[in-house]
């Protein structure tokens, strides 16, 4: 089994902030940080920071923190244009670099660079396995109905390709062909009867050992739920709006997704709160389930939030060392 690790999601637009705060959190003994396509305070705008070039900005003042993306977007960059960018970060920030793609959402790809966002999984595929095909062998020759690929003579490089996941097929899709899935606002409870068993499904299929769960959670070591509430409901708002999402808490049993709005018990399927002690229960428990590492929101609650911010990220710190 693969060692548990804590990570966090890096939020702010800023690359200066960014940057802190990944240096940040390595002090703190926080193992993993991830950065998404942009920061969650503008999540209907797919157009906010460039992560790939933060990344390599990070790499060149951290030193042991693992570093990822989750996600970059598949359809704006050709593969071959990430394996350049692998190769790189290999040699920035030799085995601390994961590349998590995924395809995005629909209205967003659709509105701003004018795709058809039509058989993601498809796309995601192809993609993957160009990718994954020439960190891995060196060479790819491959000609699909959303790419073409042909290059030899590259050298294997040792950088792990995930891909983000919501419903089953993409949880299959990532136990069949990649290096590992990473969820977003998926609650334990489906991850544990629904994401790990279309994972292990894929990699039977495949012939392969079940590759690694990244599990996102929100997280807020904070004993008011209204404050945390309220924070929460504002910063995941949008995705109440996105299909995959509905869809999966109906799957999850939350038949009140339909009316597209956060319900409590939603969001508290979905973020932790509480003393440290709750915290601490509620994060094993994930791991009991099957997660192999977490990808912790920081979700600042009341009156104070930078102290309630500092206080979940001490926390993280000290419950990473456990692990």
């Amino acid at each position: 089994m693969e060692q548990r690790r804590v990570g966090v999601e890096i939020p702010g637009a800023k690359v200066q902030e960014v940057l802190d705060e990944i240096r940040e959190v390595e002090t703190l003994g926080i193992q993993a940080a991830w950065l998404t396509t942009g920061s969650p305070r503008t999540a209907d705008n797919n157009i906010r920071r460039d992560t790939p070039s933060i990344l390599a900005a990070a790499a060149m003042s951290t030193r042991t923190i693992q570093l990822g993306t989750a996600i970059v977007l598949t359809w704006p960059r050709h593969p071959l244009s990430f394996v350049e960018y692998c190769e790189s970060m290999a040699q920035l920030a030799p085995g601390r670099f994961r590349l998590g793609v995924g395809p995005g959402n629909k209205a967003p790809i659709e509105r701003t660079y004018g795709f058809a966002f039509e058989r993601p999984l498809a796309h995601l595929t192809e993609y993957v396995r160009i990718v994954r095909a020439v960190l891995r062998e060196g060479a790819v020759d491959f000609e699909g109905r959303y790419y073409r690929a042909q290059t030899a003579d590259n050298e294997p490089v040792d950088v792990p390709v995930m891909i983000s996941a919501v419903r089953p097929k993409s949880f299959e899709l990532a136990g069949r062909l990649t290096d590992g899935a990473i969820s977003w606002l998926c609650p334990g409870g489906y991850l544990r009867d629904f994401a790990l068993p279309a994972m292990a499904a894929g990699a039977e299929k495949a012939g392969q050992p079940v590759p690694p769960l990244i599990a996102h959670v929100g997280l807020s070591v904070h004993e008011d739920w209204d404050e945390v509430e309220a924070v929460a409901r504002e910063r995941f708002d949008s995705y109440m709006r996105r299909d995959p999402y509905v869809e999966m808490y109906r799957l999850a049993g939350f038949t009140e997704a339909d009316q597209r709005v956060w319900s409590t018990p939603m969001l508290k399927a979905l973020v932790i709160s509480g003393d440290e002690a709750d915290a601490e229960r509620r994060l094993r428990e994930l791991f009991s389930f099957g997660a192999a590492e977490l990808m912790v929101s920081v979700i600042p609650a009341g009156g104070d939030p930078d102290a309630s911010r500092q206080r979940t990220l001490r926390f993280l710190g000290g419950f990473a060392r456990t692990l």
